[in-house]
């Protein structure tokens, strides 16, 4: 049975006052100016894999010659009003599956990132972790002009953009095992941290004893990392709220199923 279509007001209402698990996903980003993966307008999409990133020195360069364009873009956008308002929410636990780091700049208590975080680059040899800001700048000076001859590439949400012409770059070795960088993400083919994965479903399945709710902001649900969080509240006779501009792989376990922007309803739902 399909969920109520369009209860804005009912969600609003069923949401307040309730404990809340809060999953976010690429649309809550969008007001932001970082576009989405599967909304309306989004483009096709072919993110590249693990496998495909670990194949060698050439999959490298194109992955790092992308980001590095697209970092200067999203390291430069701010968190929007439904950032500020998941923020003020003072949910049990914040899910996210974007990696752009809003939440945490909003100020977002209780947060796991589900997939990681672009602003962190680890080591596949020695595991190390550093700064992206400080690799930034070791690939802008390997790859002098290289942003400004093609400052023209449409960016893409996974941090990076469009862009074939990849074979002359750069890109610096681990500075302290000469190994490989590869940013501190959750690629398509990885596995998410069990610890990770661990901690959200304990948060949602505490929603049952407490009367609470599971709230899906901005998400298609189209990958298993976020519906199974939402497969396991409705399991539960947790309720659950979509709001999301288009259908979501989770409309049928939905309570109601909102088809609005998130900032205007996360504004309206924290007041």
């Amino acid at each position: 049975m399909a969920p109520p279509s369009g209860g804005y007001v009912e969600a609003l209402t069923l949401l307040r006052d309730r404990p809340l698990v809060v999953l976010t996903g690429a649309g809550l980003s969008t007001d932001s100016g970082i576009p989405d993966y599967r909304g309306p307008s989004a483009p096709a999409r072919t993110p590249m894999t693990y496998q495909e990133f670990v194949s060698g020195p050439a999959a490298q360069q194109r992955y790092w010659a992308r980001s590095h364009l697209g970092w200067g873009r999203m390291g430069g956008a701010e968190p929007n009003d439904g950032h500020r308002a998941v923020a003020r929410l003072g949910a049990d636990l914040v899910i996210t599956q974007n990696v752009d780091g809003l939440h945490e700049r909003a100020g977002t208590p209780r947060l796991v990132a589900l997939h990681g975080r672009i602003a962190e680059v680890v080591c596949l040899g020695c595991r190390e972790t550093s700064d992206r800001a400080a690799l930034q700048e070791r690939l802008a000076e390997l790859n002098p002009g290289y942003a400004e001859r093609h400052a023209a590439a449409p960016v893409r949400p996974d941090g990076d953009v469009e862009l074939e012409d990849t074979a002359e770059f750069v890109v610096p070795d681990c500075a302290g095992c000469g190994g490989v960088l590869k940013p501190d993400v959750v690629f398509f083919g990885e596995n998410v941290p069990a610890e990770r994965v661990a901690r959200c479903y304990a948060a949602v399945e505490a929603l049952t004893e407490r009367d609470g709710a599971l709230l899906v902001a901005g998400s298609s649900l189209t990958v298993m990392s976020g519906l199974r969080f939402v497969r396991r509240a409705a399991r539960a006779g947790t309720p659950v709220v979509i709001v999301n501009r288009g259908s979501t792989r989770g409309d049928e376990l939905a309570s109601y199923r909102v088809h609005a922007g998130c900032s205007e309803f996360l504004t309206a739902l924290a007041g």
